[in-house]
């Protein structure tokens, strides 16, 4: 914020839960709008018995702390309370309402080979034409299918699906929806006639039966239930969807100007670049491409490819911290910045990538397979990590243009990631586009907007989005022109030759 008072107007609170950690944070909406961090706690897969598991039991537990932190800072309770979290993932409910097991973290090895299984009964092309969503074993589709294959009498004794954001809503209120932007990823959605799928459910023998009402973001989902409202002292506050995906709610709060001709990307441990549409663009460019069409706010879509982000950086500091050499983001930025560029490059989104576990050797045998030199240094590792970010940024840009037929002028980037200057400095030399980067809270900014929405604290995502750019400075990237320029192009085609030549492989 510019200012460092707090700003007199209509409170809200947002839980922003990420792959990394969650968030407890205050915003206020006004003349302004600011946020403010209340409880912040980690989250990460749990490994048992070979499968990787959401601990939602202790999320919930670290929820109940934020809403009593937010009682103890203000006194009174909000307006509303909203989540955003990632998408894909699942919690199955019993008939009598009980949660049927520990979710599966998207990262568990159970979907691989669900999508050939799949394609035996109903084609790519069919699928990408029923829902427009792209292809990862991750999707909730092959999740079920791995389900369905490996325990059928979890799945048969299930009453409801809940995706992770609709399953904290119902532990806060009872209540059982699926939030529109969250639905759309799981690759069951008909964006076009904005109901399930049910050709796809009867294809794969899927029960169509599980899924809940799909409610738009900005709906109000209900009230904190008596008991939990005792305990955390707030009362029966209101519990609004806002956008619950995370990805929307960024989206949502970008402070693009109606005039521009703009893309996203945000920026985290997954990267998402993007254009905002009005209607799904379900098209033989977009299933070549292996593009998505997910729900926005107010009635659009965010036409995107999910591309592996930070997760390599993120993976590569654990791996240095567990050996006892805890260095902070910035000193590795640093350390990037003093070693040669352009020695090698990865693919962020190649398989090897996907899992965690010594995350440096992965890229060492990426860089030995590709018949390039190894990084060694903490350094070249980093430089390498992030030149191929911002050039795989490059190569999904250029497909987002063509798709689109159209000429993004603007890189709106948000998310953890503007902090990363480093990172922001590359994709704007790499890309030949402007990138603004700001604001690095655009995910809890979104779901407070779009929960004000609901309220009738404000009147549209569109105004919201003028109180972003009302409130917060945002940091400037401008390509490099001449040889600098020239560089970037150079290293643009190896990187692009060793991307095609390993899928082509």
């Amino acid at each position: 914020m510019r200012a460092e008072e707090k700003k007199e107007g209509k409170r809200f609170l947002a839980f922003d839960l990420g792959a990394n950690s969650g968030r407890a944070m205050a915003g206020v909406v006004g003349e302004e709008i600011e946020v403010s961090e209340l409880h912040r706690f980690p989250n990460g897969p749990v490994e048992l018995r070979g499968t990787l598991y959401w601990d939602v039991l202790r999320l919930f537990s670290e929820m109940k702390k934020g809403l009593s932190k937010y009682d103890e800072e203000f006194q009174e309770p909000p307006l509303g309370l909203g989540i955003d979290s990632w998408g894909v993932d699942f919690g199955l409910l019993s008939p009598e309402d009980e949660l049927l097991g520990n979710p599966v973290h998207y990262r568990d090895e159970r979907t691989e080979g669900m999508m050939e299984e799949a394609f035996k009964k109903i084609s790519r092309e069919e699928i990408f034409q029923l829902t427009g969503v792209q292809f990862m074993s991750l999707n909730t589709l092959y999740q079920l299918l791995a389900l369905k294959a490996n325990n059928p009498s979890l799945l048969e004794g299930a009453e409801e699906l809940l995706f992770m954001a609709d399953l904290f809503n119902y532990f806060l209120t009872g209540e059982k929806t699926a939030e529109f932007t969250l639905t759309t990823t799981s690759q069951l959605y008909d964006p076009r006639s904005r109901k399930w799928s049910e050709e796809l459910f009867q294809a794969l023998d899927l029960p169509l039966e599980i899924m809940p009402e799909v409610v738009p973001p900005s709906s109000r989902i209900g009230r904190l239930s008596p008991d939990l409202a005792e305990e955390v002292g707030l009362g029966e506050v209101p519990v609004y969807a806002p956008a619950c995906h995370d990805t929307a709610s960024a989206v949502a709060a970008i402070p693009a100007a109606d005039s521009e001709n703009w893309a996203f990307l945000s920026s985290g441990t997954w990267s998402l670049l993007g254009a905002e549409i009005t209607e799904p663009a379900i098209n033989e460019k977009a299933l070549d491409y292996n593009f998505t069409n997910e729900g926005g706010v107010e009635g659009t879509f965010r036409f995107l490819r999910n591309i592996t982000g930070l997760w390599l950086l993120q993976e590569c500091r654990r791996e240095w911290t567990e050996g006892g050499e805890k260095l902070s983001y910035s000193e590795l930025e640093k350390m990037a910045q003093s070693v040669e560029p352009f020695t090698s490059f990865v693919d962020s989104d190649d398989l090897l990538f996907r899992s965690p576990g010594d995350m440096p050797e992965k890229i060492r045998t990426f860089c030995r397979e590709t018949g390039q030199r190894t990084p060694e240094s903490k350094g070249e590792m980093v430089r390498v990590i992030l030149e191929s970010l911002a050039l795989r940024y490059r190569y999904v840009l250029d497909m987002l243009q063509e798709s689109l037929d159209k000429d993004i002028d603007i890189l709106h980037v948000v998310g953890g990631g503007v902090q990363n200057r480093t990172l922001c400095r590359f994709t704007a030399q790499a890309t030949g586009k402007r990138v603004l980067a700001g604001p690095v809270e655009a995910t809890a900014l979104g779901n407070i907007l779009t929960q004000a929405v609901a309220a009738g604290a404000l009147d549209s995502v569109a105004q919201g989005r003028k109180l972003v750019a009302k409130s917060f400075d945002l940091d400037t990237y401008e390509p490099d022109s001449g040889r600098g320029r020239a560089a970037w192009e150079e290293a643009y085609e190896r990187f692009r030759e060793i991307v095609r030549g390993r899928e082509e492989g």
